[in-house]
């Protein structure tokens, strides 16, 4: 079994760049405060297009905002 997981450095993002707030980076990227909670939570992945909106704003590339795990996961007996 794999599991699938992305993890993602939002938080550090918006602290580095002069502490932006998730309503800010949300005006910026054309989304809710909400859906850059769950983004930063890991409870939404966004969409391509949202993420590289996001990368685009720190001008960073986007697997410097993302990162994507692929774990192997023991088989059940």
């Amino acid at each position: 079994m794999v599991k699938r997981n992305i993890q993602n450095n939002i938080r550090r993002l918006r602290f580095n760049a002069d502490e932006m707030t998730q309503q800010k980076l949300a005006d910026e990227v054309g989304a809710s405060r909400q859906t850059i909670v769950a983004i930063e939570k890991g409870n939404y992945s966004p969409s391509l297009e949202l993420a590289f909106r996001i990368a685009h704003t720190f001008k960073i590339p986007l697997e410097e905002v993302f990162i994507y795990e692929h774990v192997e996961l023991p088989k059940k007996k």
